[in-house]
């Protein structure tokens, strides 16, 4: 007998209605129902429908070029309004919001997986001190990316004395998800998946907001022959499943890994040490911040740190954590960011960030775009181009310290490591350390009202937020305070008393000093 939930990717698109809202549970490529948004665009190519819809995503829904993700459906008048955490991994979306030409807003990756609980639960909001004193902020722009973009749907209120930041529940018309094997009844599970993500909770929204759920998966079987404990999305909440007729990816850059979905342990012995360049310097000297327990490496040069670790012998002194729910192993990096090689334990998306915001994570390495004399951090917009914030706000404003790392200029820069000094071939023409960063993700404000430790790390100068302003407290060997730092600063930061050289063992060729620091 046919079964009534099982439909193909074109007649999904049809139950996508013009002005309705769409959400999907992402990362790169994992938990992206291609095929189903692919015959949502082939419909609006060749009908005008569905037209003005919402498009609600967490992380970032793309690889970074212009097929696959967001960018699929990146097509005028599909989309009327996005809301989202990232969109730099959808290069036509961002285009789009550039433009002014879709109201997009940016939360916090973590509230907006945890406000679909709220929405599930049929909670008008919720509250979370997260954002505070960041462009989330209403005081600031509210989330608000572009002119476009107008109505309020965040606010402050006060609760027994205390500032809490409340975010709107709105309602979820479509829930897109995908995973890997359906049975006859709609239970869903994820066993070819690297990310556990926020299936659930997406799919719970949907049905509370009088909604439909549809998920993607790779292949059918027959009712009650899936384990219970295994289904990520039971059949209650799933109103039709898709059956994909291509491979779906598992990163932005592997089809498929089974070392990613936790079936196999893979040995690491032949993990090939980074290249003596300047992001390995920044990486050896954010390392010696490293303290015992939970760590939470971002994208970029921190994911670096991991390989320092390991190299060095002390990578059982720290655990990885990816802001998508993996915990322990080590971090892929690249187009494999979010999932692990041999990780200890994968959990949901949502309940990760409950950690986090709970206090759970003992520091956290970021990537170093700019900041400015108050120790505020910008990472989510450039020269007006808008990238977002991903899980940046939620790690930065919870982890008890936080580090970031990067080069001192970007565009063009040029160095090398040589005799054990750092040589600047050539300068970077952007500076990185400005009068005031262009947006707010991190405020220097706030995380001194908490007392939370900053430092900022470059590959030839450290410095720390302390009460006084930011302080240089590290220069590194062969470079000139006056010509090769402040000359290139938007401010003049204050320079410590104790000012010394960065570790000259980080600029050898081998180092092995990390056990001792």
């Amino acid at each position: 007998m046919e079964n009534s939930k099982v439909i193909t990717a074109e007649q999904a698109a049809e139950l996508i209605l013009d002005g309705k809202t769409v959400a999907t549970p992402v990362s790169g490529f994992a938990g992206w129902p291609e095929e189903i948004y692919s015959a949502i665009a082939e419909r609006f190519k060749s009908t005008g429908h569905p037209k003005d819809i919402t498009l609600v995503h967490a992380a970032g829904a793309g690889n970074f070029k212009d097929g696959g993700g967001s960018s699929t459906i990146s097509d005028e008048g599909l989309i009327k309004r996005m809301i989202t955490a990232y969109v730099g991994a959808s290069p036509r979306t961002a285009k789009l919001v550039d433009e002014n030409k879709i109201e997009c807003y940016f939360f916090p990756q973590g509230v907006l997986i945890q406000l679909y609980s709220e929405i599930g639960r049929r909670s008008p909001g919720l509250f979370s001190k997260i954002g505070l004193g960041t462009f989330i902020d209403p005081r600031i722009d509210g989330g608000k990316v572009n002119a476009l973009t107008k109505e309020d749907l965040v606010k402050i209120m006060e609760i027994e004395g205390e500032e809490w930041m409340f975010y709107k529940s709105f309602p979820i018309h479509v829930s897109l998800i995908r995973g890997t094997t359906a049975d006859e009844n709609g239970n869903i599970t994820i066993e070819h998946e690297g990310k556990a993500l926020e299936l659930l909770p997406v799919a719970q929204a949907a049905k509370a907001s009088g909604g439909i759920v549809i998920a993607q998966v790779e292949s059918l079987v027959k009712a009650g022959t899936l384990h219970p404990k295994h289904i990520k999305v039971p059949g209650v909440c799933v109103d039709y499943v898709v059956v994909a007729k291509k491979p779906q990816w598992q990163t932005m850059a592997t089809q498929f890994n089974r070392a990613f979905t936790g079936d196999v342990k893979v040995p690491l012995g032949n993990v090939p040490p980074l290249p003596l360049d300047e992001r390995k310097v920044i990486c050896r000297r954010a390392a010696m911040e490293l303290v015992p327990g939970p760590v939470n490496l971002g994208i970029g040069i921190p994911q670096g740190i991991a390989n320092v670790a390991y190299e060095e012998g002390v990578s059982d002194t720290m655990l990885p954590i990816s802001e998508l729910g993996n915990i322990g192993g080590i971090p892929g990096v690249g187009g494999d960011f979010g999932h692990h090689y041999n990780t200890e334990a994968t959990i949901d998306h949502h309940a990760h960030f409950n950690w986090f915001d709970g206090g759970g994570l003992n520091m956290a390495f970021f990537g170093l775009a700019q900041t400015d004399k108050e120790g505020n951090v910008n990472s989510s917009k450039f020269g007006g181009r808008v990238v977002g914030v991903g899980g940046f706000i939620n790690v930065a404003q919870s982890a008890k310290k936080v580090v970031f790392c990067g080069t001192f200029t970007a565009g063009g820069l040029k160095v090398k490591v040589d005799g054990g000094k750092l040589v600047i071939i050539h300068e970077g023409k952007n500076k990185k350390f400005l009068d005031q960063v262009e947006q707010i993700a991190f405020s220097g404000k706030y995380a001194q009202s908490i007392n939370k430790p900053a430092i900022y790390i470059t590959e030839r100068a450290v410095f720390k937020l302390e009460k006084e302003g930011m302080t240089l407290i590290e220069i590194a060997p062969g470079i000139d305070l006056e010509k090769d730092i402040l000359a290139h600063m938007g401010f003049k930061p204050i320079i410590s008393p104790d000012l010394r050289l960065m570790p000259e063992g980080i600029f050898q060729p081998h180092w092995g000093q990390l056990r001792k620091n």
